[in-house]
């Protein structure tokens, strides 16, 4: 972005760049790996981390195919740079003068398939591990994918901390609220909030249908059927 558009930036107004599909797998993301890193030592929520490690995958198959299809600045086209973007970014942080971008940064773009690809890995590595007799090197393989991805999400944490300080924006609320300040050619004209419900509901529906079919899901609602049938009775 050269300074002409930069200045049109920094006065510009506050338009929709991210679309609802991307925020809905960004926060549904941020809350399986969660769950699953929480869960991941106790046998009593296993299958609770096997869910949302299958979640992980799920959304990173849905994002893969929005990063093709979808909006502007969702696209993989619009966001994905080389070697030289990256570095003329990370020295434009350095000067003190970030280049600004409607949509992500290209120092950002590295992150953020590194964290895609890292989030297939996960599940991955999981699925073989229940598949078959993996041993304990495919143990290890899992958890350090797992770890490694924890600390690229420190990283990125950090990352998107330092970049709402440098641009006197704050990012997190821009991945909530969809707006950023960009010129208003930069904005799209719609959140698609349609799809993003999709994804809600498939993912939902992913985790009734994951708890119904659990083993001591059948017994709790035939107890609970017994119970009230004993009721009638009395």
């Amino acid at each position: 972005m050269n300074a002409e558009s930069a200045s049109r930036a920094e006065a510009g107004h506050r338009v929709l760049v991210w679309d609802a599909p991307v925020r809905a797998f960004h926060w549904l993301m941020v809350l399986a790996f969660a769950g699953a890193w929480l869960t991941a030592e106790s046998e009593r929520w296993r299958l609770a981390h096997v869910s949302l490690g299958y979640t992980m995958a799920g959304l990173v198959a849905f994002r893969l195919l929005w990063g093709l299809v979808g909006t502007r600045h969702a696209r993989f086209t619009q966001f994905v740079r080389g070697p030289g973007a990256v570095a003329r970014y990370l020295a434009s942080l350095v000067r003190g003068r970030p280049e600004h971008h409607a949509g992500h940064n290209p120092a950002g773009a590295l992150a953020i398939l590194a964290l895609l690809l890292l989030a297939g890995a996960v599940p991955a590595t999981g699925w073989a591990l229940d598949a078959g007799p993996g041993g304990r090197w495919l143990e290890g393989l899992h958890e350090g994918v797992a770890s490694a991805m924890l600390a690229l999400v420190a990283v990125h944490v950090a990352a998107v901390a330092l970049a709402s300080w440098l641009h006197r924006e704050n990012l997190v609320a821009s991945m909530i609220s969809g707006r950023k300040t960009a010129a208003r050619e930069d904005g799209i004209r719609s959140a698609w909030r349609g799809v993003a419900a999709l994804l809600l509901a498939a993912v939902l529906g992913f985790w009734w249908l994951q708890w119904q079919g659990a083993p001591g899901a059948g017994l709790v609602a035939g107890s609970e059927r017994t119970m009230t049938h004993d009721d009638d009775d009395d």
